[in-house]
């Protein structure tokens, strides 16, 4: 099966990566999950961990498992990158290459597709700078899926909300048989 490495930000959408995770591994796919430290205030990462059945990697300075470069060695192993749900910080962050964390450090290292499914506020989604760092992430080949219509955190209703995880299982199964 193939890898797919998912990044976990912190959005409250989180819940939908159980979801994610699941339905990758009914596919077939080896999920490993590395989680921002974040979203690790939303969900503990044993949680992630039972359902993914593989370690769920942290911090960029964890004690390794074996002697390895963590970054590199799950940048390498990936043959996709899935970021859901997706904020506009780590979006930022990939766009101006700044690599802080252990999940900005696999997207820099990766030679794998990246998939982001941003899920945020429609007034930061609809900002200028965000839309700027999307559409920046697209010419250099980053593969996005828009953000729906519905009950935002806040309480209104507007687009942010993560994509319906059919619809992300669908493009990454896509991205993978295109042979990327």
């Amino acid at each position: 099966g193939k890898n797919i490495i998912l990044g976990v930000t912190a959005s409250i959408a989180i819940y939908k990566a159980c979801d994610i995770i699941r339905r990758l591994k009914n596919e077939g796919f080896s999920v490993t999950v590395v989680l921002t430290a974040e979203a690790e205030k939303f969900i503990q990462p044993v949680l992630f961990q039972n359902l993914s059945g593989n370690k769920v990697y942290r911090g960029l300075f964890e004690e390794p498992e074996a002697w390895e470069i963590e970054h590199v060695s799950l940048a390498e192993k990936a043959d996709l990158v899935l970021i859901a749900p997706a904020t506009a910080n780590i979006i930022a962050k990939i766009a101006h290459g700044i690599c802080d964390d252990l999940l900005t450090c696999v997207c820099c290292a990766t030679r794998a597709p990246i998939l982001i499914s941003p899920a945020m506020n429609e007034n930061m989604y609809k900002n200028r700078i965000t839309q700027e760092n999307i559409k920046k992430l697209k010419s250099l080949g980053y593969e996005f899926i828009e953000p729906i219509k519905g009950r935002l955190a806040c309480g209104k209703v507007g687009v942010g909300c993560l994509a319906e995880v059919e619809t992300i299982i669908k493009e990454v199964k896509k991205i993978l048989k295109n042979g990327h």
